[in-house]
């Protein structure tokens, strides 16, 4: 092997599946074509669970400012808006940090983990067999041959990965013509600031830290001519002038953009070797920086099964989880997508309902169980085995708590940065870390500060944060099928 794993996009999620593969310590190529990372960014803000999850890898120096903390999160252009700061979470907040600034981050993280970055490398083609990839390349050398033990599609929409492993990309074409521009409101004072709705479509002014705006018009049951021609500053206004009704006094666009709402998800996210995540997995209109944390959420669920099976500490079959886990989770989020941009169509029976759906939001239980929802906090993953009940804690993400190991107090969050699982023992007792010790060199063994979390007093919880196994004490010694040896090797393997 040339190399362990071949991922095709260094793109924010390439760059964090390449940093979870990194930091268990295999061997990572990303191939990207761009010459270097953009200028622009595609999308803004960390939703919670994100920030949680990226906290759960000390990824977050600098980010936390107070400028960059946002309590609330639009649906639809509605009001009242979404309040994260009701939901139960480490992090209940938006974090309104550019996708460059992630990017930046990931690659340097990348780099000192031992990953090779490949610019200028556009990947032609890839052939496996029982043994391994075979990914070919053009670079500016001339055909670069990578063999690898698998292939991780990153490369957006348009997928080559995802063509050559034959996978159907199933959905539904655009229906709306949009368009974005970043650039200056000459008179913020004079402008109403987030979603404004007409007959004609909507216009949707946000203000950034930086001073720069970013304006993206919709106009419905049209479709652009050509989704890959250059928007012209003119276009831009005379659209404006178009959904408005008049002029928005703009200047100094720095970025023009055109996209549209094509709806599309991956049939399946693996074949055989190749393995498919963010938009090479899933793309949705682009509203509310939905895309970019999928991707993200994608990107942790999937690097460290991956790098268990690449280093033949885990089953083949392991990464069938990352299918059953994240396809559903995509699913959801493409339905929300379509849900709110029928919200924003023109007519007087969409006005209706989102009258209704706006009164709705004034409920205070209604408002958190959708921020919950859509900022992937709801998430809980089905890992119990068939006829085997688990207590309701399994398949979620582990609130942050302070955990002992032999240098004193630290808390779950920090011991989770090495990418390793942690087994919480909140009793005195040792039969938990005598029932985990031959998993001792994929399980860090912690004893816990409180009586019980989340009602049990043994968790088992993976490097994504995510908890899949919690009992008593007397079941982490149980060595049948609900007790936690099974679990340990369900996960981490023999």
């Amino acid at each position: 092997m040339d190399t362990s794993v071949v991922i095709v996009g260094g793109g924010p999620v390439g760059l964090m599946v390449a940093c979870e593969l990194g930091l268990a310590g295999v061997r990572t190529t990303v191939l990207e074509r761009a010459v270097r990372r953009p200028e622009q960014s595609r999308a803004w803000g960390l939703h919670p669970r994100t920030v949680e999850t990226l906290d759960r890898r000390g990824l977050l120096d600098g980010m936390l400012h107070e400028r960059a903390l946002w309590p609330k999160l639009p649906l639809a252009g509605l009001w009242p808006l979404l309040d994260l700061k009701a939901m139960d979470s480490d992090h209940p907040y938006l974090v309104n940090v550019p996708q460059t600034r992630i990017e930046d981050m990931l690659e340097e993280r990348a780099h000192s983990l031992g990953v090779t970055v490949l610019r200028s490398h556009e990947m032609r083609d890839v052939e496996q067999d029982a043994e391994g990839v075979t990914v070919t390349a053009d670079g500016p050398s001339g055909e670069l041959r990578l063999r690898a033990a698998y292939v991780v599609g990153c490369d957006g929409a348009r997928s080559t990965v995802r063509r050559a492993a034959g996978i159907d990309f199933v959905g539904t074409s655009a229906t709306v013509a949009s368009l974005l521009c970043d650039c200056t409101v000459v008179d913020m004072g004079a402008e109403r600031r987030g979603m404004t709705r007409t007959d004609r479509g909507t216009v949707n002014i946000n203000l950034r830290p930086t001073g720069t705006a970013r304006i993206v018009t919709t106009e419905f049951d049209t479709t652009h001519e050509d989704r890959d021609a250059p928007v012209t500053f003119d276009e831009f206004r005379a659209t404006i002038r178009h959904i408005l009704g008049r002029d928005v006094d703009i200047a100094d666009p720095v970025w023009l953009a055109r996209f549209g709402d094509a709806t599309r998800q991956a049939e399946r996210y693996r074949e055989g070797r190749v393995l498919l995540a963010g938009d090479a997995a899933h793309i949705h209109f682009p509203y509310g920086g939905l895309g970019l944390n999928l991707g993200l959420q994608d990107a942790v669920n999937l690097g460290w099964k991956l790098a268990g099976v690449v280093q033949g500490r885990a089953m083949d079959d392991l990464l069938d989880t990352y299918q059953r886990e994240r396809h559903p989770v995509a699913e959801w989020v493409l339905d929300y997508s379509r849900a709110q941009l029928a919200l924003l169509r023109p007519g007087r029976d969409v006005t209706a309902l989102r009258s209704l759906v706006a009164g709705m939001l004034e409920e205070q239980g209604v408002n958190k169980y959708l921020a919950e929802l859509v900022t992937g906090v709801a998430i809980r993953y089905d890992l119990a085995d068939e006829g085997v009940e688990v207590p309701e804690v399994v398949g979620t993400l582990l609130g942050d708590l302070t955990v002992k190991d032999g240098d004193g107090d630290t808390s779950l969050t920090r011991a989770l940065h090495s990418g390793r699982a942690v087994l919480v023992d909140l009793t005195s007792g040792a039969g938990a870390a005598r029932a985990a010790e031959p998993w001792a060199d994929r399980v860090r063994i912690l004893s816990g500060a409180g009586d019980t979390a989340a009602g049990a007093e043994v968790l088992l919880v993976r490097p994504d944060g995510y908890v899949a196994w919690a009992g008593s004490a007397a079941a982490a010694e149980d060595p049948g099928p609900a007790g936690l040896p099974q679990a340990l090797r369900r996960w981490f393997g023999n």
